[in-house]
């Protein structure tokens, strides 16, 4: 199941940039990615909390962005619906206006594995704008061997959260 899985990535996920994998073993791994935003935590909150406006269309499940919603406060859902499905991409477990966004779930293909992910979002000012920096922990059962295709998902997170990045005003 891993080499499909990884194989469906490989195929279907666009390239983005990379960054530094903190951590990748067979039953776990961290990301981190760190953008330069040139608005204020304001700003970029606004911005953040509103994935219709920005998530790239090709990782939802409707191929719709303006079916996504979240709802940023402890306990919301990052959520999809459209006619005929929904899907639940992360719950919301600690906000802080302007600050830090944290969600549980495990995005996309990753949802059948049973992996827990938690990704972080803090935004804190820096010179004229912002730093965001994107956290994404994974652990799961060592079978899935996760450092197998730990960098697919990287790219994906570096893709997701850079559209976040350039969508800020």
């Amino acid at each position: 199941m891993n080499r499909t899985i990884c194989a469906i990535l490989a195929v279907l996920l666009p390239v983005a940039a990379a960054a530094e994998l903190k951590q990748a073993g067979p039953d776990g791994a961290f990301i981190e990615h760190r953008f330069q935003i040139a608005a204020t935590p304001a700003v970029a909150w606004q911005a953040l909390v509103h994935p219709e406006r920005w998530w790239p269309a090709d990782h939802t499940w409707s191929g719709m962005p303006g079916k996504l919603s979240l709802a940023a406060e402890a306990g919301g859902c990052f959520c999809e619906r459209w006619d005929g499905g929904s899907a639940e991409h992360a719950r919301v477990v600690m906000t802080r206006p302007g600050e830090l966004l944290r969600m549980r779930g495990s995005l996309g293909p990753l949802q059948e594995m049973a992996l827990t992910g938690v990704l972080t979002v803090t935004l804190a000012a820096k010179g004229d704008g912002t730093e965001a920096v994107v956290t994404y922990r994974l652990s799961g059962d060592p079978s899935h061997k996760l450092d197998a295709f730990v960098a697919a998902v990287d790219q994906v997170i570096g893709l997701q959260f850079g559209s976040f990045a350039k969508a800020v005003k």
